[in-house]
């Protein structure tokens, strides 16, 4: 069989603007139905680091279409990010549709910054046949840059050096994009990463939230699809480990709302490595819609991977027990003292620990959805040391299934003006010593707060599913710093919270327990 044919492709925008698309044509006379993929990351490489490569669809009886956004890959124009694509996809998907190999049908897939430029058009623009967004959101606050209002330092750090290395090639800049590249190398971007995109890349997107971050500024942008588009036939792809797996959800909402049937599978993937078979999943949907295939009942509204099991399962959101917190002090020095009771054993007096955050040595991330090594990871050696307070339940009596979104809230009291509050929440089997298997978890940033007053704070943790079977125990795992997947917070609001600095002081943190609890909530909202 001879190779599949491509051919590159200009698309003149009404104000001048030429866009680079990468056409690949399967074998045989059309026409075909069309598959779009909108990304700044170069049409050659067209998301092959998660996706097949577009012969593989174009195999499969699809012309694929890969488009450099407007800056970016071979595209004309200045990149200026979300705030872009609107206009730019309204007037791609009329050109796509205008191909002389195209049969009329339109499929969009991508995901992150390609799932975005799928769900935004202007108004009254024609929706596409049917739509894969995966792993990507709407709030550029809360689905793209921050958690509980702490900036993703590893994450948005690194991502936005690599924009502005795109962008120091595209102006033959080598000495900047050496000077990038060493530090992503070298890890030396966590200290000085913010350094290099402000003088690289000042008004790119990722330096653009780490200010907002900082500022702690209302003027967060988010996107809102049209509603003819979110009732459209709609796959959403997430990953327990993916740091916009909130923002999948949050577009679930908005599509029910719409009235739209969309469907969401959330399964054990990073935001780079998905599981296997998700591809010809999404085969299978464009199949459906695109070629009237009978597949229309391939799987459930929502399929969701249990963490536990390592099955696919359908969402079930029952009542969810609660949990108080109980210490008489140690929590934070022996890992077997501090309780986490049935909220029905509520005690007056649950106790209070004083947790120190010393900067100088800050409790590392692991594993989860905002460090440097995200999925599954045992947590055990950061639970005993004496900067992390642990709380864990009595093996458990029955399995217990736990599907939603954890929430601890609890009093707190400290004597920093600024400080924060990282979260996990942990399995223990019953039959293994040294293991804590962490499921959750999730960042809260504390500013502008009143010296040594007691005040009540919530802490959102990353959705979950997982069967805790009889025998083995949860754990609540609190500490003051999630190093690099957050900065560290020097305790003074004047200071950038970014890598160990000589302006960050330590901090104590006081735990008041009588009034916590943990608590799930439903994984969808209605």
């Amino acid at each position: 069989m001879n190779s599949i044919r491509y051919r590159d492709e200009d698309l003149k925008l009404k104000d001048g603007t030429l866009l680079k698309s990468r056409i690949w044509l399967p074998h045989g006379e059309g026409p075909w139905p069309v598959l779009l993929m909108r990304q700044p990351y170069k049409r050659e490489i067209a998301s092959t680091v998660t996706y097949p490569h577009p012969s593989w669809w174009a195999t499969n009886g699809y012309v694929v279409v890969i488009q450099d956004v407007r800056g970016q890959g071979g595209s004309g124009g200045d990149f200026s990010g979300f705030s872009q694509e609107a206009s730019d996809t309204s007037q791609t998907h009329y050109w796509v549709r205008s191909l002389p190999e195209c049969n009329g049908l339109l499929g969009t897939y991508g995901f992150s910054y390609q799932g975005l430029t799928q769900l935004i058009a202007e108004k009254d623009t024609p929706p596409p046949d049917c739509i894969i967004p995966a792993m990507t959101g709407l709030s550029e606050n809360e689905h793209w840059s921050c958690e509980g209002g702490a900036y993703w330092w590893h994450l948005g750090i690194g991502w936005g050096l690599q924009l502005a290395a795109q962008k120091a090639q595209r102006e033959k800049n080598w000495e900047a994009w050496k000077e990038i590249r060493e530090s992503l190398e070298s890890e030396k971007y966590l200290f000085n990463g913010h350094e290099l995109l402000q003088r690289n890349d000042p008004d790119g997107m990722a330096n653009k939230w780490l200010k907002l971050s900082h500022n702690r500024s209302l003027k967060w942008e988010s996107y809102n699809p049209l509603d003819s588009w979110l009732r459209k036939p709609l796959l959403l792809i997430g990953g327990w480990w993916d740091p916009h797996l909130k923002g999948i959800l949050d577009i679930y909402s908005k599509a029910k709302n719409a009235g739209g049937d969309p469907k969401l599978l959330v399964g054990p993937a990073t935001h780079l490595q998905w599981w296997e078979g998700a591809h010809r999943t999404q085969l299978e949907f464009f199949d459906t819609y695109l070629k009237q295939s009978n597949n229309k009942n391939l799987f459930s509204q929502v399929m969701l991977w249990n963490l536990t099991t390592k099955s696919w399962e359908s969402s079930n959101q029952k009542n969810n027990p609660t949990w108080c917190l109980n210490s008489k002090g140690l929590a934070s020095h022996s890992h077997q003292e501090g309780l986490l009771m049935p909220n029905s054993e509520f005690q007056e007096n649950n106790g209070e620990v004083n947790l120190v955050h010393d900067p100088w040595r800050p409790v590392p991330s692991i594993g989860g959805h905002l460090s440097d090594i995200p999925g599954e990871a045992n947590r055990f050696d950061l639970d005993i040391r004496p900067d992390v307070a642990v709380f864990t339940t009595n093996p458990l009596l029955e399995d217990l299934r736990l599907e939603g979104i954890p929430i601890l809230s609890l009093q707190v009291r400290c004597d920093m003006e600024s400080f924060d509050l990282f979260i996990a929440l942990s399995i223990l089997p019953g039959e293994k010593a040294n293991l804590a298997s962490q499921v959750s978890t999730g960042v809260l940033r504390i500013t502008n707060n009143e010296v040594d007053k007691k005040n009540s704070r919530e802490i959102r943790l990353q959705p979950m599913l997982a069967t805790i079977n009889a025998g083995d125990r949860l754990r609540i795992s609190i500490s003051g710093s999630g190093w690099p997947a957050i900065g560290i917070n020097p305790g003074q609001s004047k200071y950038l919270c970014e890598g160990p600095s000589p302006h960050c002081l330590v901090t104590t943190i006081s735990l008041l327990l009588s009034n916590s609890k943990l608590k799930f909530e439903s994984l969808i909202s209605s």
